[in-house]
């Protein structure tokens, strides 16, 4: 169900900080007709973290109508909470998204058992598909191949976005939970070669910006086709390092905006795009023709 090219989509907002749901739609249509595999919705792209439950899972539902079964709908339902994400993920499920995506419990640092009672806890209460969501960058804390093999049993965990970065990982992974377990990148600067070693696809910050290359990239990686796959990529490279100038999602928010995709609107403690920062960001955009 879930392969290619996914965007890690972001919430758009109005100046005020509420939620833009005219260009929520617009951007849902955009990136259907440019070819994008499958919607994230609310990740951190999406600024999971300043949403409210309640808002969080209006834009879960809002998506969901919207994309109205055209192509796969990833809700982020996690939480450093098990009983909030347990809360989210049936949002998700109510609402009809395909999967949950679940961030590792960030801040509380909990140990390896912890983090398996965690997804044990979550995948027994809503029966929904369920994917694992590894980024100790933003969470300082990293779940080990070994607890992800455990996990992989469930029969409702079906997936990990790794995005560490450590390409390592997706043969450990692959080892420890066969084939029929779905392994994707969360890390766009690694994410072709992550493809052409096996992995299933990417879900993409750059994808916001220029979703029908990352569809073209994703589609000959797949496919095994490196040396196209590659030439794409190094055009989108600017993006996958730019995009990332300060904490994400500040510059994709940027970006689109500049591209009058969205209105200028993010929420505290996030703030706009650093000045000094919009030079190389639209140098970026331009090598790679958006």
């Amino acid at each position: 169900m879930f392969r290619g090219s996914m965007v890690a989509m972001v919430t758009p907002m109005n100046s005020d900080g509420d939620v833009d749901f005219d260009s929520l739609r617009s951007l849902i249509e955009w990136h259907i007709a440019e070819g994008t595999n499958a919607i994230v919705a609310v990740g951190t792209t999406g600024e999971s973290a300043t949403l409210d439950e309640k808002e969080h899972c209006e834009v879960i539902r809002q998506v969901v109508k919207m994309v109205d079964g055209r192509i796969p709908v990833i809700a982020g339902t996690g939480a450093n909470s098990t009983t909030e994400a347990i809360s989210l993920t049936r949002c998700a499920k109510a609402a009809g998204a395909d999967a949950a995506l679940l961030v590792t419990p960030y801040y509380n640092k909990p140990t390896q058992e912890g983090l398996y009672l965690h997804y044990k806890a979550v995948a027994e209460a809503v029966d929904i598909p369920q994917v694992l969501y590894n980024v100790p960058g933003r969470t300082a804390c990293d779940m080990l191949p070994e607890t992800v093999g455990r996990l992989s049993a469930i029969a409702n965990i079906v997936g990990i976005k790794e995005a560490t970065g450590d390409l390592s990982r997706l043969q450990k992974i692959r080892e420890l939970c066969g084939g029929g377990f779905d392994i994707f990148s969360g890390d766009d600067a690694t994410g072709c070669e992550f493809m052409l070693s096996g992995g299933n696809g990417v879900i993409s910050v750059t994808n916001n910006v220029a979703p029908a290359a990352m569809r073209k990239m994703c589609d000959l990686a797949l496919a095994g086709n490196r040396e196209e796959a590659v030439t794409i990529d190094a055009q989108l490279s600017g993006l996958h390092e730019k995009l990332f100038l300060e904490a994400n999602p500040i510059p994709v928010k940027w970006a689109l905006a500049e591209m009058d995709k969205i209105p200028g609107g993010i929420r505290l403690p996030l703030t706009w795009l650093s000045e000094e920062f919009h030079a190389p960001l639209k140098q970026a955009m331009q090598q790679a023709q958006v």
